[in-house]
């Protein structure tokens, strides 16, 4: 750092313990549930994170002359690219190929959380856009000084975006697929903004959920118990070995997490014949609902679209919620009135070698996603006005 930042101090803390809840969600503020001190210590609590697993946080911290947190920034060094949403095994592939070494790595974001929200941490600083340059200068310096290959910055909103690629990293973009609440009154004032044809789909694949025998209920706060983590884990794992994915979140995780932040969970479980078959796990803020995790106990036709998309329409147009973000990936989201919008990430590649063939790569990537969305635009389920 400069002459012009000697009253400030950056540091890295490798447990989120070291540091205390109260300063930690100063700085991140609470309103995002992944970046409270709760999510992201359960997380290392619970072995979720971990060098054992591929995760060793690397939290950044910046303080003043006086000890005052004035900036953090969530930061991991990693040596696979596990749990991230954002692919770069193509890169790592072709520069190992070549004779480099890619991991470990290091990654600026929420473990296992394709969920868009600040990387930057100043909700504190006295002058925020500039505690915000200490932040990616001091992020930038652990990358040389720990001699990494790079530096990536996953799910940061567009602002902050910006302000790392003004800073040399390279821009990348991708694609998720977002409901946003026009003040519909309830599910039904929603279905009437879509065509014919979908409408009738939608309310066809309600009726067969019904038929089925299964009921739902979203439980949240002290409404949540031990007996609904344990079968929600269940399905969490059985889903997951099904589709030969990885089972990142233990129980002891779910448990932990339920303990300390029950109030920003909905936990949508199916029931057929008073027996839990299914779950689908959200996170809620002040105006948005974040779709997580998903398990069924074995396939009920549409069953997946009622408790992970329509459910979670009919949660927040009940308390108000501005939009739901239903995670990665999914085009099939589309006619169920997700619309694909654009996510961000940014990455410091170390190597010229590497950094100019990323680059290059990129530009070509960024004009496919735009081009990609705009013609599922196209493809809304909603009626033209």
């Amino acid at each position: 750092m400069s002459e012009r930042d000697s009253s400030f101090h950056a540091r890295i803390t490798h447990s989120l313990s070291d540091i205390s809840a109260a300063d930690w969600d100063a700085c991140a503020g609470t309103d995002n549930p992944f970046l409270t001190h709760a999510f992201l210590s359960t997380l290392e609590e619970s072995g979720c994170v971990s060098p054992e697993t591929g995760w060793q946080p690397f939290h950044v911290l910046l303080s003043d002359e006086g000890g005052r947190l004035q900036g953090a920034a969530p930061l991991y060094l990693k040596n696979h690219s596990f749990g991230e949403y954002v692919f770069d095994w193509g890169w790592a592939d072709a520069y190992e190929r070549a004779g480099g070494q890619y991991y470990p790595k290091l990654q600026c974001g929420i473990p296992f959380t394709p969920a868009t929200g600040p990387r930057l941490l100043t909700a504190t600083a006295e002058q925020p856009q500039y505690a915000r340059r200490l932040l990616i200068s001091a992020l930038s310096s652990v990358a040389e000084q720990t001699g990494v290959s790079s530096l990536h910055v996953t799910f940061p909103p567009q602002d902050e975006w910006e302000s790392f690629t003004s800073a040399g990293f390279l821009a990348r973009t991708g694609q998720q697929y977002h409901w946003h609440n026009r003040g519909y009154a309830d599910f039904n004032d929603f279905l009437e903004t879509l065509s014919s044809r979908k409408r009738k789909n939608i309310r066809k694949e309600r009726a067969r959920v019904r038929e089925s025998g299964i009921t739902l209920c979203a439980l949240s706060g002290d409404d949540l118990r031990s007996e609904h983590w344990e079968a929600f884990h269940r399905f969490y794992m059985n889903t997951t070995d099904r589709k030969w994915g990885q089972a990142y979140l233990s129980l002891e995780f779910f448990l932990q997490l339920s303990e300390k932040l029950a109030d920003r969970i909905v936990l949508v479980l199916a029931y057929q014949d008073d027996e839990p078959v299914a779950g689908a796990l959200n996170l809620r803020s002040d105006d948005c609902l974040y779709g997580r995790n998903w398990g069924c106990a074995t396939d009920f036709r549409f069953l997946h679209f009622e408790a992970c998309y329509y459910q979670a329409i009919d949660y927040a147009i009940a308390n108000g919620l501005a939009r739901v973000e239903a995670g990665a990936q999914g085009e099939h989201k589309i006619q169920r009135g997700y619309l694909p919008v654009e996510t961000y990430s940014a990455h410091l590649i170390r190597d010229p070698a590497l950094h100019d063939a990323v680059e290059s790569y990129l530009r070509r990537e960024r004009e496919m996603v735009r081009h990609t969305i705009d013609h599922l635009q196209e493809e809304s389920p909603y009626r033209k006005t």
